[in-house]
């Protein structure tokens, strides 16, 4: 039988109407409510243009319109392409030109940064929110608003023709080159990865899942994807830059699902308002893409007992999921992330493909409906990923080294190349090296991750200024700010006289991430 993504949320709306699907601060939506909501948009966006296989990108904070432009999207027989909203106007103009976006869904609040974009690609904006601002002008200014869309008279979208091996999404992830890589994932692959995950969670239909995770994150846009298969409310917030705040709506919400990562987790166990919080109705806590120090799972298990602690891991290749540790046998394999999830398989391969003895470290190979198609327009990129194992079936090197041990379970060890996650979010160190450089100032940059508490692998940029140029932390950071994204600003930059080097004149990288 056919099956798709946005059949989640249809026939959930029709088994049970009035449920809440979605809370956004005061704002509420029924299952029912949001199949219509996202329904008057598909059918906007066909009338658009937007066929099977266009690609559409996303560019809001989390928000109902988010999810119902995610689901219109997928109705309409697109292609679901998420735009984090702090992306500044020259990456997010070479966003849609990549992905070959037709549409950009995106907040007027934003306008200043996106109608520079809009100037050089051939996207048609839906924007989002309040007028634009007084003196905005162009064609961009010309596009449709979420706003009237909601006013037509309810009609169902047309059948734009999907099988399941149709694309669902492309999301652009960072990889060593410094140049994000579109990751294409089919609707197969999702349906299968969600069943998977609302499946060893335990999902029911009377969960409360508070969302802390941006949804253009491939972690947080799987809460709302079992949310819309399971039926359960999902609780969506839009940063945690209040911690205090967002805690006190945990508890008046009566969640039972904390989804997290590290530094959200760091934060939670240093507020002392925590230990009075009555989180009484907390089912399960789940921890993804870096790993949580054992200390900190320690804290968190004996400050909810009675909660269920999921340690998962998982690569936005895979639909964000590969792997997950029974909570059961948490006490008895803290550090390991468990084995593969339902419908997939995984093990430690040396170069050559085969697979290595029990602890041996080397890469982990992964093989499952969860695997992604390849990089979108990076043919080379994706060979380098993806191989042909021994039976036909596509096998993807994951680039992360794993042990695993004697019985079955897997041992995170390190980043295969230079690439490391900051706040859940992968972090090239080209990117920023790229945009220090910019500074007349800078003579030498390298960037590396350094372990945090809060963040896991925090950013640390080493520069060599020149000398008859004054710089402070305070300009590197000023510049980076305007530049990139908020998890990519260094956290701590160190000024050297010299940067260590091998003989043929290469920036000794491994040797900065050294701890001293």
């Amino acid at each position: 039988m056919l099956y798709l993504v946005h059949q989640f949320l249809g026939e959930t709306a029709s088994r049970m109407p009035d449920r809440t699907a979605l809370i956004a601060g005061e704002a509420r939506r029924s299952f029912a409510g949001l199949d219509r909501e996202s329904d008057a948009v598909a059918c906007a966006l066909q009338q658009a243009g937007v066929r099977r296989g266009d690609r559409v990108a996303v560019m809001l904070e989390n928000s109902i319109e988010y999810v119902a432009s995610l689901f219109a999207v997928l109705k309409a027989g697109g292609v679901f392409v998420p735009v984090n909203p702090s992306t500044k106007a020259d990456k997010l103009a070479w966003l849609l030109s990549d992905s070959g976006a037709t549409l950009l869904v995106a907040p007027t609040a934003l306008a200043r940064q996106v109608l520079p974009a809009l100037e050089e690609t051939s996207a048609t904006p839906l924007w989002v929110g309040a007028p634009l601002p007084e003196g905005a002008a162009g064609p961009a200014t010309d596009g449709l608003f979420y706003a009237d869309l909601l006013a037509a008279p309810h009609r169902a979208p047309a059948d734009p023709g999907l099988i399941d091996q149709d694309l669902a999404a492309i999301m652009y992830t960072s990889g060593t080159t410094g140049r994000p890589k579109g990751v294409m994932l089919t609707h197969a692959s999702y349906v299968a990865t969600t069943r998977s995950i609302a499946g060893y969670l335990g999902n029911r239909p009377d969960d409360v899942v508070m969302c802390l995770l941006p949804l253009t994150f491939g972690y947080g846009l799987s809460q709302v994807l079992t949310g819309a298969l399971v039926g359960f409310t999902v609780v969506l917030e839009r940063s945690f830059a209040f911690p205090k705040e967002t805690l006190a709506r945990m508890v008046k919400h009566r969640i039972t699902g904390l989804p997290g990562v590290p530094t959200v987790f760091s934060t939670l166990l240093g507020l002392e308002a925590l230990k009075t919080a009555d989180l009484s109705s907390l089912r399960y806590l789940t921890n993804a893409a870096a790993p949580l120090p054992i200390a900190h799972i320690d804290r968190l298990r004996a400050l909810f007992p009675d909660a269920a602690f999921h340690s998962m891991y998982g690569m936005t290749e895979c639909c964000t999921r590969i792997a997950t540790l029974d909570p059961a046998r948490l006490g008895e394999k803290t550090g390991s992330v468990g084995r593969a999830i339902p419908n997939c398989a995984a093990y430690v391969a040396g170069e050559d493909g085969s697979p290595l003895p029990p602890g041996t470290v080397g890469e982990l190979v992964v093989r499952g409906a969860n695997v992604m198609r390849g990089y979108w327009n990076r043919p080379e990129e994706t060979a380098k990923r993806l191989r042909r194992g021994p039976q036909g079936e596509t096998l993807l090197f994951t680039g992360d080294l794993f042990t695993m041990d004697a019985d079955g379970d897997l041992h995170f060890v390190s980043r295969k190349d230079d690439v490391f996650k900051c706040r859940g979010e992968k972090v090239s160190p080209k990117e920023i090296e790229t945009v220090l450089y910019e500074l007349d100032a800078v003579a030498e940059a390298c960037v590396v991750g350094v372990p945090d508490p809060a963040d896991g692998l925090a950013v640390k940029a080493f520069i060599v200024a020149r000398d008859d140029r004054a710089l402070s932390e305070t300009m590197v950071r000023q510049h980076c700010r305007g530049r990139l994204e908020s998890h990519l600003v260094p956290k701590f930059i160190e000024f050297c006289d010299a940067l260590p080097k091998t003989d043929s004149g290469k920036i000794r990288r491994a040797a900065l991430a050294e701890p001293v």
